[in-house]
């Protein structure tokens, strides 16, 4: 039981500054090693000069990112539910929801692995794959997406499964471990063990490796935790979890999952756009999501350091600690954004020849990529402190499990502002306009995240 109480004075009486990075700094680690893990692909295949294979890994990470708005519907679901019967003192429930989680993500896992297999070229050519991109996103798609969305969708969802229940530096290494093993076997597969051309194919089973495992890694990780935290593995705890408790998690789970789902809708509709000005823009814009993932990686490690805390206190009925730790956990990540906002703008050239070669393969194609990814770049990297605040906004709703709220601002941001804007943008600027959609889209939608959150804070008797 020591293990137990020490994670509850870390959330109810530590400092709040302490307690928010005892929670955010392994996250935070867990999100750039994760990063990393994901950009690896592209930087290697950049080295090659092939615009066309840059091009096809970012249709592709639209599929690889679903893997995170899966993971999300069990396991910032399961998670916040998870703090939340901490703080309110039923750990037996709590035990049956982790469960219930796990098991969750194993199912929905498989059904979409199935799914991606049977309808691969099809889903393909919707996302924007040419005839000379198509066959690389093939080879990406069918290993990564098609064989390792398991392992995958079950390490982000045990990951959060245990930040949530206090175990952030557990859940951040086994993240961390996938990230680094990416970026060691990365060139081992696509310039020594796979032939010249087969670059894509090395990159794809390099991914998938790595994800199987940080997967065995977090099992055991989650396997120990539940010696000392209210987690289990046992499937008659996941058949006993009951119908409320289902429908709490799920009522928090699903508005994540669609949340980061509708955020992989508006990727599709940027690749979709670009695609049809040409093959360059596309992969230019790739380029530049890649790199404004850096300051999104910080800040989401901030917020998700911050969701369990505010879960707790929430639910403990320390508004007072609750509301300190939301307005620390704001101040931070803004002051992240706006730095990295500066940096992109001064350095955003720098950023874009670090992804792509132009001494090799078609040099006037990979100058021209990066041209568009340079100029993307510092027109994106504008919307960094609205992005975080719509962010910080959406976490703090899912820790007060205010799904609702979350899910209308999810519909919202995106269907309401960002995607439109896109299209009407595109249509009067060209690909200047699809870029500067972004910044306008995600203003509107830090907007209205912070009325509502004001909203719900009011009606539960806090203040702003």
């Amino acid at each position: 039981m020591k293990q137990n109480i020490s994670k509850q004075e870390l959330f109810a009486k530590t400092p709040v500054r302490q307690a928010l990075l005892t929670m955010a700094i392994p996250t935070i680690i867990s999100q750039m090693i994760n990063l990393i893990y994901n950009m690896v692909d592209a930087f290697f295949i950049g080295r090659t000069g092939n615009s066309y294979m840059m091009a096809a890994t970012t249709i592709t990470l639209t599929m690889v990112m679903m893997n995170v708005a899966l993971s999300n519907l069990f396991g910032i679901g399961g998670g916040s539910l998870v703090a939340r019967l901490m703080g309110a003192g039923q750990p037996d429930k709590a035990r049956r929801v982790s469960a219930f989680g796990m098991y969750g993500a194993i199912a929905i896992a498989l059904v979409y692995s199935l799914l991606i297999g049977l309808f691969l070229d099809p889903i393909l050519k919707f996302l924007g794959a040419s005839e000379a991109t198509l066959g690389f996103a093939r080879q990406y798609a069918l290993i990564v997406t098609v064989l390792g969305s398991l392992p995958s969708i079950l390490s982000l969802t045990l990951a959060h499964l245990l930040r949530n229940a206090g175990f952030s530096s557990q859940a951040s290494m086994g993240l961390s471990m996938g990230g680094i093993l990416n970026c060691a076997l990365d060139p081992l597969f696509m310039f020594v063990l796979l032939p010249k051309g087969q670059e894509v194919t090395g990159a794809a089973i390099a991914t998938a490796l790595s994800n199987v495992i940080a997967c065995a890694y977090l099992l055991c990780a989650y396997a120990r935790a539940t010696k000392d935290a209210p987690l289990s593995f046992r499937p008659a705890d996941a058949k006993a979890v009951g119908g409320e408790n289902i429908r709490l998690l799920l009522s928090v789970g699903v508005p994540s999952a669609i949340l980061t789902g509708l955020f992989d809708v508006a990727n599709i509709c940027v690749n979709i756009i670009a695609a049809a000005h040409n093959d360059l823009v596309l992969a230019g814009m790739g380029i530049v999501m890649k790199v404004e993932r850096v300051p999104n990686a910080i800040n989401i490690g901030i917020c998700q350091g911050m969701l369990p805390i505010v879960a707790y206190n929430f639910t403990s009925g320390d508004h007072k600690r609750m509301k300190a730790v939301i307005s620390t956990a704001r101040k931070t990540g803004l002051i992240v954004s706006f730095a990295c906002m500066a940096l992109f703008q001064l350095f955003a050239a720098q950023a874009a020849r670090a992804f792509l070669s132009t001494s090799a393969g078609d040099v006037a194609a990979a100058l021209a990529t990066v041209g568009y990814a340079t100029l993307f770049l510092r027109i994106r990297s504008l919307a960094s402190p609205v992005q975080f605040i719509n962010y910080h906004t959406s976490y703090c709703m899912q820790a007060m499990g205010n799904g609702r709220g979350t899910m209308l601002h999810a519909f919202v941001r995106e269907l309401v502002f960002y995607i439109p804007m896109m299209f009407i943008l595109d249509r009067l600027f060209g690909e200047t306009g699809l870029a500067a959609a972004l910044p306008v889209g995600e203003a509107c939608g830090a907007v209205f995240a912070l009325c509502l959150l004001r909203r719900w804070l009011r009606s539960h008797s806090t203040e702003d």
